[in-house]
């Protein structure tokens, strides 16, 4: 069973239609990713149509300044929902800067008090901010609430120090770019157990289908070449990596029963 354990369904121009093209490729789990409070309410909405999609809820760090004490509430009430597995996108992105660092550092505090006081895994955006947002975690006590770095694009060394926190790593199209050499290295590298995939759709489709909307359908391609690298077959590789993503979001049922 290939599984995409982050996608942005409702970004997509036909979520319905991506589902379908999913279920038939064999996709039979995607966590589809809020990135506010607006969002995350649909996106628990639309996950209620289909068996194999499940919902993290948060505030993306481009839009921390929309943070507030009532947006936390808002957050907290969605946590008892059964399709609810995990808190983010959450963490720092000082590429873009589209919210203060101040704003960002205080968002991603809180959703880290919240997956701490309700045990849930959250998940992780970081961009051009590791050794700020390494140092966060590092002083809060999450020893026992694992969290996944999504989208991962560094080296194996950056991706060491997430891991000795506790951390799963996953890996998007990013690793099927020609220039990827450093991502592929981390992706053969980090222990098995501790590794995930996903497309992060619409974005940073796969060879060979980049430059184009991305859907989860195409999370066969990021599969295949990581267990091209490791050296397993794709059926023993994906049915490894299903037992890391029930172990990461424990509320994801661990039956293969399929998407729809």
């Amino acid at each position: 069973m290939l599984l995409d354990s982050h996608a942005h369904l409702l970004s997509l121009e036909d979520p319905e239609g991506a589902v379908s093209r999913a279920a038939a490729e064999g996709v039979g789990k995607i966590v589809s990713i809020g990135t506010g409070i607006e969002s995350s309410l649909a996106t628990i909405e639309f996950s209620r149509k289909y068996r194999g999609v499940y919902v993290s809820v948060g505030i993306h760090p481009h839009s921390a300044s929309s943070f507030s004490e009532q947006a936390v509430r808002e957050i907290e009430g969605m946590l008892e929902d059964s399709k609810v597995v995990a808190l983010g996108e959450t963490g720092l992105d000082y590429h873009y800067m589209n919210s203060s660092r101040e704003d960002q550092i205080q968002s991603f505090e809180a959703h880290m008090t919240l997956a701490r006081s309700h045990s849930l895994p959250f998940v992780v955006h970081v961009r051009n901010a590791d050794e700020e947002l390494l140092s966060m975690l590092r002083r809060s006590d999450l020893s026992s609430q694992p969290g996944v770095i999504h989208c991962f694009s560094g080296n194996y060394e950056t991706a060491k120090k997430y891991l000795d926190l506790g951390f799963f790593i996953s890996f998007s199209g990013i690793a099927t770019f020609k220039r990827a050499e450093e991502v592929r290295d981390a992706a053969a590298k980090i222990p098995i157990e501790r590794l995930l995939y996903e497309t992060d759709s619409p974005y940073l489709a796969p060879v060979p289908k980049r430059g184009k909307p991305n859907e989860p359908c195409n999370v066969v391609y990021v599969a295949r070449l990581i267990s091209q690298i490791r050296g397993l077959p794709l059926e023993e590789f994906t049915s490894i990596v299903f037992e890391n993503m029930t172990e990461l979001f424990p509320k994801i049922s661990k039956d293969r029963d399929g998407l729809i």
